[in-house]
Order: structure tokens, then sequence, then C-alpha cells
């Protein structure tokens, strides 16, 4: 023994660290997946082995040690017990510096203590031994039937080792519920500690905007249990529900719409760079049009979460729309023109259309694809355009079809568009990755592009000019608007602080977007 002790003691000297920390988990899942397979020998050994007894009790010792809960030693069981009736259980539990994994409320009729909900994977849940509906009487001796749910969460607090409860239990039955695993990604920001509405704040799971959380109970309408995907710690937290969020949110609504951006001497938000990829051109490149589809928030579509699913892209596979997003000036077009220089046999542009008459030096379908008025208002009319617009009586747009045109070339099509235009572009067909390009701070802005230029359109003459501290101004409050009203969509950000660092940023991105397995909206895989 002495020789044993020895070595482990050096052993731990070293600081081993677990290879894995949820074993039972990932043998309950390959266990899960195997079932759906076609049953050869090997698999069915397997499956065996995997549901022998020992070989749990094994892979559950080890999940404990990787997470270094060591349970105590249970004190003897109480010789005295109170004659009150047959159905109260003595429980107890083990609880190391883990919360116990259970909320509490007061029953309003009858005044009682009463467990409100259990957190999946937690002690409680883990223990089996304590259920939805049952009354707490006593929690290590100390009667609870007069006292309010928050004494008692400070009681159960404060309890470190083993916990006795005295508990009347439920008379329903609950019935284990095996739900299929169900993830989301979670469109809003959350912080549990500043909810006033949660009904307890220490069982609450924080997030943030772009987490994945897997889903491991919806049985309350109002909140669900959640855990962060990938997370070895298999407790599940509070987090609002889709409809609860939903509804809060809608009733926030009119303090939080943001008004769209009133830009001085502008009529909208500047000519389309889509629109501008004719050098010789010079004149689209000085004015604006009117945006034809609404730049106000879409107070239809509140952000909540969205179903995911994890998506790697066959080679057989067109190549995802790649969406590039971001207020004037901030160097999209440069990025873009960098990307296209790269590589011009993998990355394309559309090409956009115009109703105004073809110039002796330009190409049908190189520069533009000249079309009629009546043929372009027909197409307006059909949805044929992501977004269009207007300057001296022609048209310019960009059509759904241009974008297929490139991807069907096995290109990846790079497309710059206004923000409010992405929603309509999210679909199985496009499976669309959305970059924002972000600005620095302001401070940078005026050291970084001191000698660069920005297309002047307060002016008739469409000619580069330096930029101006409103030129800095608008873009920092055209990106803060872009990304409160719209973030939700976006899958990366990339600030353009210096044009080489963002271009490798992109290029990375990229490459690891035709490789890498990506979290994608259930509904372009199931549609």
């Amino acid at each position: 023994f002495l020789q044993i002790h020895e070595k482990l003691h050096y052993y731990e000297k070293q600081s081993p660290a677990p290879v894995l920390h949820g074993a039972a988990a990932l043998a309950d899942d390959l266990a899960e997946e195997l079932q759906n397979k076609p049953l050869n020998s090997e698999i069915k050994e397997l499956l065996k082995l995997l549901s022998k007894p020992n070989v749990k009790a094994l892979l559950s010792v080890h999940d404990t040690v990787a997470q270094k809960n060591y349970d105590p030693v249970l004190p003897p069981m109480p010789d005295v017990i109170d004659d009150e009736e047959d159905s109260v259980k003595i429980i107890r539990l083990v609880k190391n510096r883990e919360p116990l994994g259970a909320t509490i409320k007061k029953d309003e009729q009858t005044g009682a203590i009463i467990v409100a909900r259990i957190m999946r994977g937690g002690a409680a849940d883990r223990s089996g031994l304590i259920h939805v509906g049952d009354e707490l009487r006593e929690v290590n001796g100390i009667p609870v039937e007069d006292k309010r749910p928050e004494e008692v969460i400070q009681i159960l607090a404060q309890s470190q080792g083993a916990i006795t409860f005295k508990i009347i239990p439920s008379i329903k039955e609950e019935t284990p519920s095996k739900e299929a695993k169900m993830f989301i990604k979670a469109l809003f920001d959350y912080e549990p500690n500043e909810d006033k509405a949660i009904p307890c704040k220490e069982a609450g799971l924080s997030f943030k905007k772009g987490d994945i959380l897997q889903i491991m109970s919806q049985d309350d309408a109002t909140w669900w249990q959640a855990k962060h995907e990938g997370d070895a710690n298999p407790r599940a937290g509070l987090i609002p529900s889709r409809h609860f969020q939903e509804r809060r949110l809608a009733l926030r609504r009119p303090e939080i719409l943001i008004q769209p951006l009133k830009v001085s001497n502008r009529k909208s938000f500047g000519f389309r760079r889509s629109f501008r990829l004719s050098r010789k051109d010079k004149k689209t490149n000085k004015s604006m049009y009117e945006c034809k589809k609404s730049d106000q928030y879409d107070t239809a579509d509140v952000p909540t979460y969205e179903e995911v699913t994890p998506y790697r892209r066959q080679t057989n596979e067109k190549y995802r729309l790649v969406v590039l997003v971001g207020p004037i000036g901030v160097g999209l077009n440069e990025l873009k023109r960098k990307l296209l220089i790269s590589d011009t046999q993998h990355y394309g542009v559309t090409v956009p259309h115009t109703t105004r008459a073809r110039r002796s030096q330009e190409s049908d379908g190189v520069e533009y694809i000249f079309i009629s008025k009546h043929l372009f208002e027909t197409d307006v009319q059909n949805n044929k355009f992501i977004e269009y617009g207007e300057y001296k009586n022609n048209y310019y747009g960009t059509s759904i079809d241009s974008v297929r045109s490139v991807l069907a070339k096995n290109k990846v099509c790079l497309l710059d568009v206004q923000p409010h235009t992405v929603k309509h572009l999210r679909t199985l067909e496009f499976k669309p990755f959305v970059i924002f390009i972000k600005p620095p701070s302001i401070e940078r802005l005026r050291e970084t592009r001191k000698n660069a230029k920005i297309i002047s359109s307060r002016d008739d003459q469409g000619a580069a000019k330096p930029f101006t501290e409103e030129d800095f101004q608008e873009m920092i409050q055209s990106a803060q608007i872009m990304e409160s009203q719209y973030g939700h969509l976006f899958d990366k950000t990339v600030v353009n602080d210096d044009l080489t660092v963002a271009f490798n940023e992109l290029k990375t991105t990229f490459d690891r977007l035709e490789t890498d397995t990506h979290w994608v909206p259930v509904s372009w895989l199931h549609s």
C-alpha cells in the first residue's frame, strides 16, 4: 500500500490532465449512434460492453476524478426518524462546490416549499432521488415549512458536503423524457444576474450572441434548460424560452427601435459599391439613389434563438455565398479587389444590370448587363433583384441570377450588399456566410486614413477626395447601427484597421469555410 501511495503521490505532482472530462456521456452518444447502424458482430459486442454496469461504473468514476468531484464520506443515517407519514423520505445528497441543481417555490395555497424544477445533469438530477413537485420539510435538520424560498436557498448555499433532506414525495410520477438533441445559436447576449424575471439567478446560464447552446429540456414553456455546446460539465442552466424572450423584446421594442441613419446632405447610404465595377463609368460613382427596400428595422423579426445543425461542405457541392457588409469608406471594395486579384480562378463577383445605354468601349455582360427599362421593371416586380436603385432616370441592380451565374462556374461569389437584404439571401440554395467589415476606432481612422480618399457624394463632381471628420463620424455611426440592428445575422466580424491584416484574416476564414464544420440553420438542410 505504501508503494502504491508513493507512486500516486509522485504521479499527482506531475499534475496530469484528463484527456476527456465526460467519458460516460461520450459512451452514451456512441451507443446511440451505433443503434442506428446496421448491426454486425463488432457493433453488437461493443454495444454489449458499453451496457455493462461495471464499464458504466468505471466511466463514471473516471468522470468524477476528471472533474475533481471527490465525494466526502456520508455520515450514518439518524436512528430516530419522526413518525409523520409513510410517504416521508430521508435523502442524503453529496454536494461539493457545485449548486444542487434544483429550484424551489412556495405553494400559494398550502404555503409548502415545493421543488419547482430539476436541472438536467445537476447533482439532484444525477441522484434520481428528488423530483419536481416534491415537498421539502427539512434541510439539514432545519424545518423549512415556515420559511421563504430565499431563506431555504441561503441554507442550501451555505451547506457543503452531505445535505440531508426530509421530503414528502410528489404523487405525480415523472417519466424520463428522451428528447432528441437540439442545438441553438444565441442571437443576443444574456446575463441571468441582470434578469429580474428568472426564478433563480444561481441556476441561470449566461451566454453571448453567437454562442451555440444545447437544449437539455423544454418542459417549462418559460424557462428552458441548456448548456454550452461542448461543455464537459453535464449540468444545465436556465435560459429564457424563445416565446418568453420574443414576448419580452416585443414589449420593449418602442424603446429599442433605432431610427434609420440621418445623413446630412445625403439621400441615403450611398450609391451601391456593387454597381461601381466599371472604372470607366466615373459618373455613376458620384451619386446615390433612393433605396427601394426599407432601411427600417423589421419589427416582425425579434432576434432570440435560431435552431442550428453542423454542416460541412462536400467536395461536389457549390461554394457557399460570401456576403460582405460594411459602412461606406470602411475599405470593403479594396478588400474585395485584393481577394479577386489573389485568385481570379477561385473568386468571382456579380455583373450588375443597368438600363442606361451601352457606351462604345463597353461590352454587354462585362461591365454591365444592359437591359430595357420595361424588362428591368418587370424583373423588379418578379423579385429577381437582390437590390436595385435609380440614378439620372436609369436603373442599376444586382440580380439573383447573377449570383447563380458566379456559383455555377464553381467559384466563391463575393457579394456586398446593404445589411437589410441579408435575411432574404439566407436560403438553402446560397447558404450565405456573412462577414461584417467594421471600422476601427475614430482615432485609428484619423491615423490610418489620412492619405486615403473617398468618393464624395456631397457635390456633383463625383471626385475622390480626402476623408473628412464628418466621413469618419458617419462611418462609425453607420457601423454601430448596422451591428445593433443586423448583428445577429453576421457570422464573422473583421475590423479593417490594417488592410493587409484584414485581408489575411478574410483569406484564412474562406479557407476554413471550405473545409471545416460550421453551424448553420436547420432549415437550410431540412427544407
